[in-house]
């Protein structure tokens, strides 16, 4: 396993990305004394306001699993015109390299040629003993030359660039050119445009107009000359440690103890055979992550579940006997005083039908899903920007006192409610039912949006809840939204829905997403009415991804088992896309 990962920094809004940039600053202050410090300050303002600078700034990080800055790459891309400048590529000073650099500079090659750019490109301290006189840093600047060689990335020639700002300075810079592997030249006028952008905007005032001209009227080659090799002279062994950037991967928690809760009665569609299912369409897209599960204190099911309630779930599956089920059946106007005393009895005091039984496993399996969907939560706080909670039971029929629709804790709301300690929070429900648990739980609430898409209750479960007029109490008024759907619907008019949807998510203007994903709304489900194909999934995932949202992802309903692997296979290729087209725009 590396001992580095790659993640891109958007900004500081997050309390693990304000770390990062610390770190960063405090490599710039150590590397670079030079620089002027107000300079390094105003990093956190490029991220967030690129118009202001005028360069759309990157910032990517090379960490371990604890936060630790090892290097990074900045990067000041020009989307009208299409090119990138590297600002600093660096690795901290108390560590050797070990692949860092290479592995920065393959992420922003990768980031360019997705962008569709003309090439990357930098400065870089000269190798020419006339511009250079120390030999140590002639050496030092002679070894980076040479790396960037290997990609064949060389210096502009027959220009005045590397000409100082005072003369007599020693030192000045080369202008690299990296075409990204391609077989293209540049012009003299774009170039021109290029060099122009780089010495106003990067350095300001502190270049003058005189000296701008100058240097610009130096750019006489039509195509413009690119020094020859002088390092690598044949096709070379030379390689990089390849460490995938995290906000191109998902990570991927399992519930590893689903099967236990396997229920036999016919009719209950509930089954295990759902995961394996998906995991066979999840495969073919290679870009997930396993990761597995961590163990979480109860005390966050109870921060969103009331005591009694786990309480209760707890003891009476301790107390089943193997192999045996307890459905509920008497159904008490529920006086809290006065629960029935007969913990069996009391089931139907505690769940909403009569179909969700309790058993040996139940409250074991459950517990596990949160954990699964704890696990992916804290996989997004540590730098991925997708997770997918792979579980059952389901959760979000699941209320704060009830459990029923074949959930027993709200696995989703949990990892919701632990996401809102760090920032807003959506949550868009995407299973044909009603979630009619995530909606009680935050229904007072305002830092956390619930929005769902599901079948009228007037003909779908759970039948009492997802109206249209359902829009919150209290603090919480306007931040509970539902779109309770039609009978019939395919795939274009759910597209209409959550269109609107979305706009309300953007107008919250959360920091996560967390989407309560069913496949039940797929042609064919056994429980639902409406007639989605995998091209639909694929182009709800697209649309969400958009967002640019860090998206968590929780398994809910599905239940037609051979459209299960294309389906999820579909979603989750839309979702990657979407999130990867959005990163072209931010």
């Amino acid at each position: 396993m590396s001992m580095f990962r790659i993640r891109r920094i958007f900004d500081d809004s997050l309390d693990r990305d304000k770390k990062a940039i610390v770190q960063v600053q405090a490599i710039l202050f150590q590397q670079f004394n030079a620089l002027n410090p107000k300079e390094i300050e105003k990093l956190p303002r490029m991220l967030k306001n690129p118009l202001k600078y005028r360069f759309r700034t990157v910032l990517f990080v090379a960490d371990d699993y604890n936060s630790n800055v090892k290097g990074f790459a900045l990067v000041n891309n020009e989307p009208v015109m299409k090119f990138g400048f590297l600002d600093f590529l660096s690795v901290h000073p108390k560590i050797s390299s070990r692949g860092i650099g290479g592995a920065l500079y393959e992420r922003v090659r990768e980031e360019t040629r997705h962008l569709d750019y003309i090439g990357l490109f930098y400065e870089c301290l000269p190798d020419d003993p006339n511009l250079c006189k120390d030999p140590a840093i002639l050496k030092q600047n002679s070894s980076r030359l040479k790396f960037y060689e290997h990609y064949g990335a060389y210096p502009v020639i027959n220009t005045k660039y590397e000409t100082p700002f005072t003369p007599g300075d020693d030192c000045p810079p080369f202008l690299v050119f990296d075409p990204l592997g391609r077989d293209c030249s540049l012009s003299r006028d774009y170039a021109r445009e290029i060099v122009q952008a780089v010495l106003e905007r990067k350095y300001g005032k502190s270049c003058p107009p005189g000296y701008v001209k100058m240097v610009l009227e130096s750019f006489q080659d039509d195509p413009v000359s690119i020094r020859k090799p002088r390092y690598v002279k044949k096709e070379s062994d030379f390689s990089v440690n390849i460490v995938p950037s995290l906000e191109k991967r998902i990570a991927l928690v399992i519930n590893d103890r689903h099967e236990i809760h396997h229920i036999r009665e016919r009719g209950y569609v509930e089954a295990p055979a759902r995961i394996p299912n998906i995991l066979e369409g999840l495969k073919k897209l290679g870009i997930f992550d396993i990761v597995p599960v961590k163990n979480f204190p109860e005390k966050f099911i109870r921060e969103v579940h009331e005591n009694n309630f786990v309480n209760y779930l707890k003891k009476m599956c301790d107390l089943i006997e193997p192999g045996k089920s307890v459905y509920p059946y008497v159904f008490p106007i529920r006086n809290a005083a006065r629960p029935p005393i007969e913990l069996p009895i009391r089931a139907g005091y505690y769940c909403i039908d009569t179909f969700t039984p309790l058993n040996k496993n139940a409250y074991i399996a459950a517990k596990r899903s949160v954990d699964c969907a704890l696990t992916a939560a804290y996989k997004i706080l540590e730098g991925y920007n997708m997770a997918y909670a792979l579980v059952r039971p389901p959760g979000h029929h699941a209320e704060r006192k009830v459990f029923g629709g074949f959930c027993y804790f709200n696995s989703a709301a949990i990892a919701a409610n632990y996401l809102s300690k760090h920032s807003k929070v959506a949550i868009i429900d995407l299973d044909y039912h009603h979630g009619n648990g995530t909606q009680d739980i935050f229904y007072t609430r305002k830092d956390i949006l619930t929005v769902s898409i599901h079948g009228h209750p007037k003909f779908a479960y759970p039948y009492f809840s997802g109206f249209k007029d359902e829009k919150g109490e209290g603090e919480g008024v306007g931040y509970n939204i539902n779109y309770p759907l039609k009978e019939k619907i395919d795939g274009s008019q759910y597209r209409l829905v959550l269109e609107d949807a979305i706009q309300k998510i953007k107008k919250f203007r959360p920091d996560f997403l967390v989407i309560t994903l069913g496949y039940d709304t797929s042609k064919g489900d056994p429980t639902g009415t409406w007639t989605l194909r995998p091209a639909d999934f694929e182009m709800n995932g697209r649309m969400l991804g958009q967002l640019g949202l860090p998206a968590l992802v929780v398994q809910e309903g599905g239940y037609k088992i051979p459209k299960l692997a294309d389906n999820a296979a579909s979603f989750f290729k839309g979702l990657w896309s979407g999130i990867a087209d959005s990163m072209r725009y931010i």
